[in-house]
């Protein structure tokens, strides 16, 4: 969506649900685990059982401030528990331990890259903090028993939520957000961010500034949007309320402030939102501190051991590829978004050949693609960057062209083997330098009329040669017989 061409300026904030990559939930020991069968993996403590104790998962907080660092925020010292009340069927105990007015981290922010790929735009972030999810409602009415079931299986489990400021300018804005975000949280090992499983959730806040025609703006009401399933939909979503609420205020005239916040729906099938009810305001949880569960204090030393943990993180890493491989801002982008494995295979190729721009062509194309095809890790390929940079090393010294050198690696996926045994197997031997030119001064001994032409600037006429040499001798390298017709010819007075 073009921004620039609308009469008004978006404004968005997101805020982001994260099921932590933890075996047991947040205050009982649980499993964590998905798919097993509906209410298996509950217990007195996660269904709120009368006069039960809850316990927190260290593991929880230490990857909720590993996340609050890596987003460079500052990691309360001293923080505490409290309870949300709200009454769900999917919420056994009435209330939702969560965190309130002394969160785990506050502020930070995380740069996302502009459309130009160039340069980066900083989107702030208020707060990151722990809570527990409730359980699950699945609803029938499609199959006819118009009845609900619930699932608690899920409720308990940690929770990260990571609410950003009202930052962000554009339905595609968003979704760059999101998209850096799991990247982020996939290298942090935080999350799997599998939105298929709910291990990701998005809520979108939205509202609009129009112009007033004396350089003021007028604000819509804001609207809070759920149920968007994948990054696109969440693209999807945000466009179409932008102009809902435009085409609404030029009905209405509401501003914000008239009417209350509102939750509407993605209807994905229909690609609208649908109102669904209005908003709660923090006075309506009725929070109060959580009286069986003590205060976390984090200490320093404890702090910079989770430090020591993040490891290198996506935006460090493209730049280092771009200065290191001289590969541009997509190039890198496309190698960092496979993950780390990826990259480290990527980076030994890059060494081993001697070229970072090949091993990014080949790395993107042949090993992505062969990935893709055989839905494989890159743990699974099988061929080790070091046989790959030797095929590589063959290309780049022109005892191979491109087109062998992709049957070349088609066999050593195949069979597993080297790129020497793979040649070997395929027959493909080196034309000897001197019969390589001899062969090409008789080719234009017999070819006059292809000479001629390509005396006259019709350089292109040179393919003709290089397809009767191909003939004559399949191992030849196209490009070093165009290379020596060339020179010949010119050679000739």
């Amino acid at each position: 969506m073009n921004t620039s061409d609308t009469p008004y300026r978006i404004v968005i904030g997101l805020e982001v649900h994260v099921q932590l990559l933890t075996e047991s939930k947040l205050f009982c020991g649980c499993s964590t685990k998905f798919g097993a069968p509906p209410n298996t993996q509950t217990c007195p403590v996660c269904i709120g059982m009368p006069g039960v104790l809850p316990v927190m998962n260290r593991k929880a907080l230490e990857l909720a401030v590993k996340t609050g660092l890596a987003l460079n925020c500052e990691i309360a010292r001293f923080s505490k528990w409290d309870r949300k009340n709200y009454y769900y069927p999917d919420l056994p105990k009435g209330y939702q331990i969560s965190q309130y007015d002394l969160p785990i981290c506050r502020g930070g922010y995380l740069e996302i890259p502009t459309e130009n790929g160039e340069e980066t735009r900083r989107i702030g972030i208020i707060r990151v903090h722990l809570e527990e999810d409730a359980g699950k409602s699945m609803h029938d009415e499609k199959a006819g028993r118009a009845d609900s079931r619930i699932d608690l299986n899920r409720a308990g489990t940690p929770l990260l939520e990571i609410v950003t400021k009202p930052d962000l300018r554009s339905p595609t804005e968003a979704k760059t957000f999101l998209t850096e975000l799991k990247l982020l949280l996939n290298y942090l090992e935080v999350s799997d961010c599998n939105m298929q499983e709910g291990s990701l959730r998005v809520d979108a806040n939205i509202n609009l500034h129009i112009p007033t025609g004396d350089g003021k703006y007028v604000a819509t009401p804001i609207v809070e949007v759920k149920n968007m399933n994948s990054f696109r939909a969440v693209e999807r979503a945000l466009t179409y309320e932008a102009q809902r609420q435009y085409e609404a205020f030029l009905e209405t005239g509401h501003k914000l402030g008239d009417v209350p916040k509102q939750t509407r729906g993605w209807d994905e099938d229909a690609q609208i939102t649908r109102p669904q009810r209005s908003k709660e305001e923090s006075s309506d949880y009725r929070y109060f501190p959580e009286p069986d569960l003590v205060p976390v204090t984090i200490t320093e030393e404890e702090l910079e051991r989770i430090r020591a943990t993040l490891g290198e993180l996506p935006a460090e890493i493209r730049r280092r590829l771009q200065a290191t491989y001289r590969i541009t801002a997509y190039d890198s982008d496309v190698i960092v978004n496979q993950g780390r494995a990826f990259v480290d295979y990527y980076c030994c190729l890059a060494e081993g050949c001697g070229d970072g721009k090949m091993a990014a062509n080949w790395a993107q194309q042949d090993v992505l693609r062969t990935l893709n095809e055989r839905q494989w890790t890159i743990a699974q390929f099988p061929v080790s960057a070091d046989n790959l940079a030797e095929l590589l090393r063959k290309v780049r010294a022109g005892e191979l062209d491109t087109a062998k050198a992709r049957m070349v690696f088609a066999e050593m996926v195949e069979r597993r083997c080297s790129a020497a045994d793979a040649i070997q197997r395929l027959g493909i031997v080196q034309v000897d330098e001197g019969e390589l030119r001899r062969l090409c001064e008789e080719l234009i001994a017999t070819n006059p009329r292809v000479v001629a032409e390509v005396k006259a600037g019709k350089d292109k006429a040179i393919g003709s040669l290089v397809g009767q040499a191909k003939k004559r001798n399949p191992n030849v390298n196209p490009a070093r017989v165009k290379e020596i017709c060339l020179e010949l010819i010119q050679g000739q007075s």
